[in-house]
């Protein structure tokens, strides 16, 4: 099975996080199930930019950025050509390497107050 390491899981400066995931698993559906901290406002409906990750390694054993992904990218921060909406992405059969932006992990704590009242 593919393992895809998530860099900056819980926030900035925390440890990278490696995990093994079935082929065909959205990097969005690897990390809630991981506890990576991954922004998802729309439920993973690919109508918001806050699942923005950038892959570091593995880009090529992704499918290919739709037009609509690439749409909804022009709204993330910080877009490169490493970028992809987390929701969108399913893994292959290599290993990837996804750092998590800080957009990200923002809107994640927007999306669990409670995590961010106790200052995690």
């Amino acid at each position: 099975m593919p393992t895809i390491t998530f860099k900056n899981p819980h926030g900035p400066r925390s440890l990278p996080l490696a995990i093994e995931v079935a082929p065909g698993t959205t990097i969005l559906d690897a990390a809630e199930e991981h506890g990576a901290r991954v922004g998802h406002a729309c439920g993973g409906n690919l109508a918001c930019s806050t699942c923005h990750v950038w892959i570091e390694h593995g880009a090529a054993s992704l499918p290919d950025i739709s037009d609509a992904e690439n749409d909804i990218l022009d709204r993330a921060f910080d877009v490169r050509a490493e970028s992809r909406l987390a929701c969108q992405c399913r893994v292959g059969t290599a290993d990837l390497v996804v750092e998590i932006t800080e957009e990200s992990h923002k809107a994640w704590l927007d999306e669990n107050p409670d995590v961010r009242r106790r200052g995690a």
